[in-house]
């Protein structure tokens, strides 16, 4: 049976402390908390992520490998384009857009056809990303997701337990270990 509490040790004095339970209400209220618990999932998947990225030494956040991963599949985009395929708002993809021309992972050009139209590209230093990332990085993510979610089965809410219950146990690093290079 899952957990459905988080453990709290108060302090009473110095030397003197108790562990309490306090129950976990997102977890336990079912659906009417479910967009704070797949927020509070999605939030520590990416950070789990982010170890991963952190592990490779490749100096980007997590919430920017999907925007590389759109400009890689379907080539150069707009902002406009970006925003509808990452699935977040212009503004935002604007400010990551910025954050990764200053990262000189990708450039910002007008279109051929069009130079009203600012296409956004990868850019040599950003390919290199990318093709590491699909050779190392992704693929242990990919299986680290798997080892975590693949044999869920059944009702919404027992899944996301499974999920936050595994996620404990451990992180998605410890799910794909780094495989030695030669």
């Amino acid at each position: 049976m899952p957990f459905d509490g988080i453990y709290i040790t108060r302090y009473i004095t110095p030397h003197a402390m108790e562990l309490t339970v306090i129950e976990d209400i997102v977890r336990t209220s079912g659906f009417l908390t479910l967009g704070s618990r797949l927020r509070r999932i999605g939030e520590r998947l990416q950070a789990d992520t982010q170890q991963f990225i952190d592990e490779a030494g490749l100096g980007i956040q997590a919430g920017q490998y999907p925007f590389l991963a759109a400009i890689d599949r379907g080539g150069p985009l707009t902002i406009g384009e970006l925003a509808q395929s990452v699935g977040i708002t212009q503004p935002g993809a604007t400010r990551t857009v910025g954050q990764l021309v200053e990262l000189d992972l990708v450039a910002i050009e007008p279109s051929a056809s069009d130079q009203r139209r600012k296409l956004v590209s990868l850019t040599p230093r950003g390919q290199q990303l990318i093709d590491l990332s699909r050779a190392e990085i992704w693929p242990r993510i990919a299986a680290a997701v798997t080892d975590l979610c693949g044999s869920l089965d059944g009702p919404i809410l027992d899944q996301l337990s499974a999920i936050e219950d595994g996620l404990a146990a451990a992180p998605l690093i410890r799910r794909a270990p780094a495989t030695e290079t030669n």
